[in-house]
């Protein structure tokens, strides 16, 4: 993989029930680690780059709960987009392995099941590379996933995650985001 095709998401579906994201990042594995776990780091990355945080929450440990919550606008009209879930195992800074529901939006027939995400973070050379691998319930939940345009969300969500860490290695913790 040269590296500029490591600076993109890329997404493959290995099996009928997986989704498996890779992108790698300037920044070393605990940075990495930290920035896609601490909600005050997520509500700065996740989603759109219209997207406002309302609900950032979590507690990274075994048996703890996150839940993140965003409003956007679509078709001019105000909608939030959650998800929230269990986290199962935390390895610092190596792995995390966490369930994800889609709360659903007004007028969606998402289901509600929970789909299981393995993450992990490997360390070459002072760049990070992440591999989210999810496992749905089914083949229908997993191909519904890809038709609601998962792939570009999380591109550009990845894009912002790749722009925080460089803010975090300048000494920012909090960086300014585009729609304040």
């Amino acid at each position: 993989m040269t590296r500029a095709e490591s600076e993109r998401l890329v997404v493959t579906l290995p099996s009928d029930l997986e989704i498996v994201m890779t992108r790698s990042f300037a920044a070393p594995a605990a940075r990495v680690f930290e920035a896609f776990t601490n909600p005050e780091h997520v509500r700065n990355w996740w989603g759109w780059r219209t997207s406002t945080p309302v609900v950032f929450e979590g507690d990274v440990r075994p048996g703890g709960t996150y839940r993140y919550v965003a409003r956007d606008l679509v078709d001019g009209q105000p909608i939030e987009v959650g998800f929230h879930g269990e986290y199962l195992e935390v390895d610092r800074p190596s792995r995390v392995v966490y369930t994800e529901v889609f709360e659903g939006m007004e007028g969606n027939s998402f289901p509600s099941e929970a789909a299981v995400g393995t993450v992990t973070f490997e360390e070459h050379l002072g760049r990070t590379t992440v591999v989210s691998t999810w496992r749905y319930p089914s083949k229908e939940v997993r191909d519904l996933v890809i038709e609601s345009g998962m792939e570009e969300g999380a591109a550009v969500s990845y894009d912002r995650l790749e722009e925080l860490l460089a803010a975090l290695a300048g000494g920012e913790t909090q960086p300014v985001r585009e729609d304040r």
